[in-house]
């Protein structure tokens, strides 16, 4: 019997430290944490803080477990990682498991090799309350203040909204992006370009020093150029370096891993973990820049073996921030001479981690930059043309050149053709572009980490979970945003002359960047409005200072709540009071059908425009915004013609068609099937011909591909990918199999797993009371219809086993909804008869349409 308990948080991570200790040891995983705040209720006494934890229902037999291995073990070792979150759980471990001083040991380690597993075996140390105390300090005043806001935003908002600290700061960043683009004026100028041939016909690409911001002026010194003598006025050549960046931490991690891989920041931290997790890389969540003396010795002989001495430069890096811990260190690989791995997903990022790790103990890059001056002392203004050659291309062997979301993608860095001064050149061709200003870019997820990070807000494990919140809150969205178009000007100086034409440049489009939602702007206005230091950039990060400060031991943590309380809740009675509500209604002008007021705000179903005062003797008429448009900028023309949805079409084949626009999207609804209309296209432009063209496209792709047993199989992609559909259900087709060409035996093989899984997933099945009892992920339950129910437990207070719900009979079934449920079986009333209209009813809807979820 093993005497010594390890506990994990990962059952990946179980599974390779197992290999590298003894049978002395049993290595096992709490999956995280066993025990947090309830999710009902604030579960923190306000008067001292006091958090009241409580082990999640899901956690409760793996609590049970360890209790019962703990029994049997002389030592448990903590083993959860170094960081903050990783310390409480091991805290709330010790604490749950009534585990004494004497018979608990505190491990630590950032990385799982066998070294490090030894070494940390060697070297325990006892739970550091200091940093167990600044993670409830997040968590107790996270708690607190989005208990205390939400139910704010719900009152004088929308129902079913929420806050957070750092969440509400990051929809603030997004928001004002957004408001600082609409309200962006672009200025245009002429910017000129020339080419130019030497002797030998090699061509020169320079541009002029100076923008025009006049047409005349542009079109001026093309004439002025057109009888010019150009010749090289100066060449200037200087010797320069090219520094590699240091080593990844999670915030480098994610920005990189988005600018070369196209990963999102879940996806990389995903991936990140694993790779830690596998004994592949060190710790993923980290504030530091710091190397080991161990890994910059391994990094070194990497280098020298692969590239040669002349290419090795060992150094070590220090964090700009103050609150980085140094202890900690960077991202790196554990083993410098294993180049890469068998998974090709994992392999992706970890090659970047290690070779950007590698770069940073290489030699700078050396390059020679060269620049050229042409033109002639009788124009105003002259060209230059710069060029860069790499004479030792250093840490670029192993790590190449980056382009960063701010450079110039019209860089003009490139080889030179060899010159001198005074020599005379002919000008190919010299044009002059009309350009206009830009706006500062709307933020990819990774940049929005890098501006949190920037401010101070957040930590290492917060900004993955908070990007992913304010998604899920449906604050910020990354819908595509369709290009505007403009006309620009163009004049080429040729040799034939000046020719000038009109051109036509998109502006302004947009795709997987952060834009802010209707509910999200309302929502951020209504905070910054009321709760304006909560959502100060500097007080967030002061925040973070705070708890920083708690890590160290240097302040408590219930006297910073204490400090921080008795402020922000006479701020939530004074708004809950005294604030106006908020639906971010804007005016939007007159209809000039009816003279009534039209509007553009938030409802119960979202954003949508009003004709009509809600007071008058005639209810206003409502229509839902498009997802392309928002309330913030719809001009009164546009809303007007959301009136014109939905409308019919005549019949095909025996069934309605209606054009209408829901929660969806716009669609053509044919009979009871809806059909997205395709993504840009105007639903009110969609006319019989083109119904009837998304219908045929339609009837083709559910057309059958197969069959099964008799039965015909379909195929088509839904909200959740590629499916197939044989009688009434749907099955997901995995990326292992080629969509495009199933095959029969392919089909087979999906189908018949379905039916499998389907089989082992009622225990009982009641169709036509629409009532089961189902294996689900975390044990059996009971549904009814889409709603799910627990299954109490027997008169002995022990848990039904799978076998005794096959006795259990319909009506004990029905009693345990009731239980949960008091209405679920009560008869509802059907709706009064409507009184046929007097007169021709309005097409305008009442309420904004929903569109039922796309069936697969």
């Amino acid at each position: 019997m093993p005497k010594n308990l390890v506990i994990v948080e990962s059952p990946a991570k179980a599974k390779t430290i197992q290999k590298y200790l003894g049978s002395d040891f049993e290595v096992k995983s709490s999956f995280g944490h066993i025990r947090d705040l309830p999710k009902k209720g604030m579960g923190i006494d306000l008067a001292s803080f006091t958090p009241d934890y409580e082990v999640s229902a899901d956690k409760k037999k793996l609590v049970a477990e360890l209790k019962a291995s703990v029994k049997k073990a002389d030592m448990v070792w903590l083993a959860s990682d170094e960081d903050r979150e990783g310390e409480a759980i091991a805290w709330h471990l010790a604490d749950e498991l009534k585990l004494k001083p004497e018979n608990r040991k505190r491990i630590v380690f950032h990385e799982i090799t066998k070294n490090a597993i030894l070494k940390a075996i060697d070297n325990p140390r006892d739970i550091d309350q200091n940093l167990v105390n600044a993670q409830q300090a997040r968590r107790v005043l996270d708690r607190i203040v989005g208990f205390e806001m939400s139910p704010v935003l719900w009152k004088k908002v929308k129902t079913g909204l929420s806050a957070g600290r750092v969440q509400s700061v990051a929809v603030r960043l997004v928001v004002e992006r957004e408001k600082e683009i609409r309200e962006f004026t672009p200025k245009p100028s002429f910017k000129l370009e020339g080419i130019f041939l030497n002797d030998n016909k090699q061509e020169i690409l320079a541009k002029l020093k100076k923008d025009f911001e006049k047409e005349s002026d542009a079109e001026n010194f093309l004439n002025l150029a057109k009888t010019t003598d150009f010749k090289v006025l100066n060449v200037e050549t200087k010797p320069g370096t090219r520094t590699a960046s240091a080593p990844f931490t999670t915030s480098t991690l994610q920005q990189e891993a988005s600018s070369r891989l196209g990963y999102n920041v879940t996806s990389t931290m995903r991936l990140a973990q694993r790779l830690y997790e596998e004994g592949f890389i060190t710790y993923m969540r980290t504030d530091s820049v710091n190397l080991s003396q161990e890994a910059i010795n391994g990094a070194k002989a990497q280098i020298v073996s692969e590239y040669g001495e002349n290419y090795s430069k060992p150094r070590n890096y220090t964090t700009k921030s103050s609150s980085a811990q140094e202890a900690h260190e960077a991202i790196r690989p554990t083993d410098f001479a294993l180049k890469s791995i068998g998974d090709a997903q994992l392999n992706k990022l970890y090659q970047l981690i290690y070779r950007r790790t590698l770069a940073s103990q290489m030699e700078n890059a050396k390059i020679e930059k060269t620049v050229i001056e042409i033109g002639n002392a009788k124009l105003p203004q002259h060209f230059e043309a710069q060029g860069e050659v790499i004479i030792f291309d250093g840490f670029l062997k192993a790590y190449g050149i980056v382009k960063t979301e701010d450079e110039d993608d019209e860089s003009n860095e490139k080889l030179l053709p060899k010159v001198s001064v005074g020599e005379a050149l002919d000008y190919k061709k010299i044009t002059a572009t009309e350009k206009f200003t830009r706006p500062s870019a709307r933020f990819t997820e990774a940049g929005l980490v890098k501006k949190l990070e920037e401010l101070g807000i957040g930590r290492p494990s917060t900004y993955a979970p908070t990007i992913q919140t304010i998604q899920n809150r449906e604050y910020v969205d990354k819908r595509e945003l369709e290009p505007q178009k403009r006309e620009i000007v163009k004049m080429t100086l040729g040799k034939s002359g000046v020719k000038k034409e009109v051109l036509e440049e998109k502006f302004g489009g947009d795709k997987n960047k952060f834009i802010p939602t209707d509910i999200g702007e309302v929502v951020n206005d209504f905070l910054t409005n009321n709760f304006a230091e909560i959502l100060d950039y500097g007080f967030t990060a002061k925040v973070e200072e705070s708890f920083d400060h708690i890590a160290s031991g240097d302040q408590k943590w219930k006297e910073m709540m204490t400090d921080f309380y008795s402020k922000f809740h006479p701020r939530i009675e004074d708004v809950e009071e005294n604030a106006d509500r908020a639906n971010g209604e804007r005016s939007l002008g007159v209809d000039p059908k009816s003279g009534k007021n039209v509007y553009a705000r938030i409802g119960r179903f979202g954003p949508m425009i009003q004709i009509g005062e809600q007071d008058d003797e005639e209810k206003p008429t409502f229509a839902s915004l498009m997802s392309n448009q928002n309330i913030s900028t719809i001009t009164l023309e546009e809303a007007l013609e959301l009136f014109k949805l939905p409308f019919d079409l005549k019949e095909v084949d025996g069934q309605t068609v209606t054009i209408g626009v829901g929660r969806f999207g716009p669609y053509v609804k044919w009979g009871e099937t809806y059909i997205s209309i395709p993504k840009g296209e105007d639903p009110l432009s969609v006319d019989q011909n083109r119904a009837e063209e998304i219908i045929n496209e339609k009837k083709v792709a559910d057309a059958p591909i197969a069959s099964y047993k008799g039965e015909p199989v379909t195929k088509g992609t839904g909200r959740f990918g590629p499916f197939i559909k044989y009688q009434s259900i749907f099955i997901n087709v995995p990326k292992r199999y080629n969509f495009d060409n199933l095959s029969q035996n392919d089909i087979n093989e999906l189908i018949d797993a379905k039916l499998e899984k389907e089989a082992n997933r009622y225990i009982q099945h009641w169709e036509a009371e629409k009532i089961s009892i189902e294996n689900a992920r975390w044990g059996p339950i009971v549904k009814h219809g889409k709603n799910i129910h627990k299954i109490p437990k027997k008169k002995d207070d022990t848990k039904y086993e799978a076998d005794e719900l096959k006795d259990v009979s319909l009506d004990e079934v029905k009693k345990w909804i009731t239980a949960q449920d008091p209405k679920a079986f009560v008869e509802k009333k059907k709706p009064a008869a409507k009184k046929p209209a007097a007169k021709k009813a309005t097409t305008a809807k009442k309420a904004p349409a929903k569109k039922p979820a796309a069936k697969k």
